[in-house]
Parts: structure tokens; C-alpha cells; sequence
């Protein structure tokens, strides 16, 4: 994310309202605007595969899936982010039509600049949301699936899946599916190179 110089101090609704006529998409932290990058390939493929297995899945159950251009809102820590996918299955998100406050599950799809603040800082803003489920982060490096999930105590418990498991779960919304199928065409990205020290 860049931060938006262009901007000062604004409220969710003056954000809401810049948001409906930009050009480009911008996430939003209490009252900051900050710029969003462009895909790869591999993250995009990688997006619109796990959509198309998941709108199938959901059709006629309630649930609404979105892909991308749809914002999650964090109102209690004064929050919009844009997740790769937002699951909701809550009738109370029928009620707004740019942003949903109620998600089941949220996927991002990683990438080399904003691995670092998935992992992190939104990771724990995400936390804030009680209908949250399932946090899932998606490597694009590599055949790998994270899958944070809420227990009963309400704490987070990693379940990682790796190509030689071949099926993966979103127990949030009752789906199994192979990983071959979520990276389908895809060409994985490669690994950035390791610095070493030298002395």
C-alpha cells in the first residue's frame, strides 16, 4: 500500500464517497487513504480460481461471495480493507452495497509487498471482526494454503495444507476442494533472493 498524499484526515463517509469516483482502489485506516498496487498473474489466476469454486459452492445457501473490488469494514478500529475474496453469510450485509460488516471468511492472496501486513497488522484488525471464522492466506510461490480458524475459545488455530495433501478445507462454509484446482494455470511466482551478510 502507498499512503495517498493528495488527501488529508477524512471520515468513512468522505472516504466512502472519494472511493465511488476514483480510479484506482484505496484502502482505508483510521482516516488515511492509502493507494492499492496492481496483481500479478499469479495472484489474479490464483483469485479468480478459488472465486469460481466458491460462487458454484454457495449458490442458494445465503451466502454471497466477492472477489477484490468489494471492501470489508472494521468499524470499531475505523477500518476499510479490499480482501482478494469476503465470504458473508450474514443477511445483514444485504443492507450495504460498497462495503460488508459481517464476513464468514476472508482470503488474501499473498505477494512480496504486502505479505509482511497480511500476516500482520490487518491479520489482527481482521480479528476484531466477531463473524469471522476463517482467515486464509494464499501462496503464489509455492502450492500452500494457510487457514487460521476461531475456535470455541475464540482463539486462532493454524491448519496448513501443502501440495502433497492434495485436498484442502474452508470448514466455515462446508467446502473441500483440491489445490490443484486453486492453482490451475498458474505459474508460480519466484522466490526473492536471499540476502546474505557479508563480512
Amino acid at each position: 500500500m502507498i499512503v495517498s498524499p493528495s488527501h488529508s484526515h477524512l471520515t468513512p463517509d468522505e472516504y466512502l464517497q472519494l472511493e465511488s469516483n476514483s480510479p484506482i482502489k484505496h484502502e482505508y485506516i483510521d482516516g488515511q487513504v492509502y493507494a492499492m498496487a496492481g496483481a500479478s498473474d499469479a495472484h489474479v489466476t490464483v483469485t479468480g480460481n478459488l472465486f469460481a469454486l466458491l460462487r458454484s459452492h454457495v449458490r442458494g445457501s445465503g451466502c454471497r461471495v466477492y472477489i477484490a473490488d468489494m471492501k470489508a469494514r472494521i468499524e470499531s478500529l475505523n477500518r476499510f480493507y479490499y480482501p482478494d475474496i469476503l465470504v458473508t453469510c450474514d443477511p445483514r450485509d444485504q443492507a450495504t452495497s460498497t462495503y460488508k460488516q459481517h464476513p464468514t471468511l476472508i482470503v488474501e492472496v499473498l505477494s512480496d509487498s504486502t505479505e509482511a501486513f497480511d500476516r500482520g497488522d490487518k491479520f489482527f484488525d481482521y480479528m476484531k471482526l466477531d463473524s469471522l471464522q476463517e482467515y486464509v492466506l494464499i501462496n503464489t510461490r509455492r502450492q500452500q494454503i494457510e487457514c487460521f480458524r476461531r475456535n470455541a475459545e475464540g482463539q486462532w488455530i493454524l491448519q496448513l495444507y501443502r501440495a502433497e495433501q492434495q485436498q484442502f478445507q474452508l470448514q466455515s462454509i462446508q467446502f473441500e476442494a483440491t489445490l490443484a484446482a486453486v492453482y490451475e494455470d498458474v505459474a508460480l511466482e519466484p522466490s526473492p533472493p536471499v540476502e546474505t551478510e557479508r563480512g
